[in-house]
């Protein structure tokens, strides 16, 4: 008798407990209708006239007026680039460096061979 009064009080308890968070729990779908019809912000609308006021904008054409206002025009400037580029000789600007006393890496190389050699067997 005593098991069937604890199930009993178990199940009266159970149903106390979940009843009102199955009450509490929000539709969430309203509250989206409610909040839409409360003015709120649309960004599906506000996405819509974004695209539509971009589809009015001609870049081109403001590209070739900024250009016109002395701004920098890097096309120019990389052709310039690639012309004087052309110009220089690498290998002479290497072979004047290396007759300007400049380190020979290979001759420092063997001159610390020799000289580690001459370490290891004194």
């Amino acid at each position: 008798m005593q098991r069937i009064a604890l199930s009993l009080l178990t199940v009266a308890t159970l149903g106390i407990v979940v009843a009102p968070a199955s009450y509490a729990a929000p539709d969430f779908d309203q509250l989206r209708r409610e909040n839409l019809d409360k003015d709120a912000v649309n960004f599906d609308e506000i996405r819509q006239e974004n695209l539509d006021k971009s589809g009015k904008v001609d870049f081109d054409q403001l590209r070739r007026e900024n250009l016109e206002k002395d701004a920098v025009d890097f096309d120019e400037i990389r052709q310039e680039n690639l012309e004087k580029s052309s110009k220089v000789d690498f290998d002479q600007l290497r072979r004047e460096n290396l007759d300007k006393d400049a380190v020979d890496f290979d001759q420092l190389r063997r001159e610390n061979l020799e000289k580690d050699a001459i370490a290891t067997v004194e």
